[in-house]
């Protein structure tokens, strides 16, 4: 995108990967189109959806030089790795993995629920490489989300304090919002915004519904309002900068 630019794909339009265990849909294309050009949107190169059967999930795997945020939606996904952290990650918990020089980590929906973990993991470039590996969660109170957005992670200078769990990237914010039917929220001000719903739909000014699924990417335009015309969740990632 360059310019004045907003840009709706549907849910049915972004990257899908279906296999006996997991159902994903990716904003950007990493890697299941072997020609895709479609890699990133401001600083951001993963906005992955994904649901992932009980009992199953992603063995080891590596990871480095990367800002990983992971949202869960419902259920609860069970997080290791090779620095020695290990938790369970559900709703209203904030995570952050700090991939640096190198980690291994796996995701799993074996908390002992009968139930799929549906969750949004999203990755940005780090402000510089070779950090150290790390790791941060945090719990949002339920009224944070409430009729507003709440900074879920920034690395912003202006925010960074009161965000739940800090990035290694001043350029970039993650800001979630839940919405009752009638309830508005003003898009902030930045050059590129990528905005996600997670589900429910809103009405998103100069655009039109936007439904459960769906991603909005927008470039040098801001301000526009949405209103939740059903129960919704809206994820939307400020950026300041965008890769070459």
């Amino acid at each position: 995108m360059a310019g004045h630019e907003v840009e709706l794909r549907r849910a049915g339009q972004r990257h899908e990967v279906r296999i006996d265990w997991l159902h994903g849909r990716q904003s950007f294309d990493t890697g299941v189109d072997p020609f895709g050009a479609d890699t990133h949107h401001g600083v951001l190169i993963v906005n992955n959806e994904d649901s992932v059967r009980p009992g199953t999930g992603f063995d080891t795997h590596p990871h480095q030089d990367m800002e990983i945020v992971t949202w869960v939606l419902d259920g609860a996904l069970v997080h290791q790795d090779s620095e020695g952290h290990s938790g369970i990650v559900y709703p209203n918990l904030a995570q952050r993995m700090t991939a640096g020089t190198g980690i291994l980590h796996s995701e799993k929906n074996d908390a002992g629920r009968d139930e799929s973990v549906h969750f949004v993991q999203m990755w940005v470039v780090p402000d510089e490489p070779g950090l150290t590996p790390g790791y941060q969660q945090l719990d949002l109170p339920e009224g944070e989300l409430a009729g507003r957005f709440a900074t879920v992670a920034s690395g912003i200078p202006r925010h960074r304090d009161a965000a739940a769990i800090r990035i290694a990237n001043k350029y970039a914010a993650l800001h979630v919002a839940r919405l009752e039917p009638g309830q508005h929220v003003e898009l902030m001000d930045a050059p590129y915004l990528h905005v996600f719903a997670a589900r429910g739909a809103v009405d998103f000014e100069g655009v039109g519904t936007v439904g459960t699924g769906d991603a909005v990417r927008l470039a040098g335009v801001s301000g526009h309002r949405l209103t939740a015309v059903e129960p919704a969740e809206v994820l939307v990632w400020e950026m300041h900068a965008t890769l070459a």
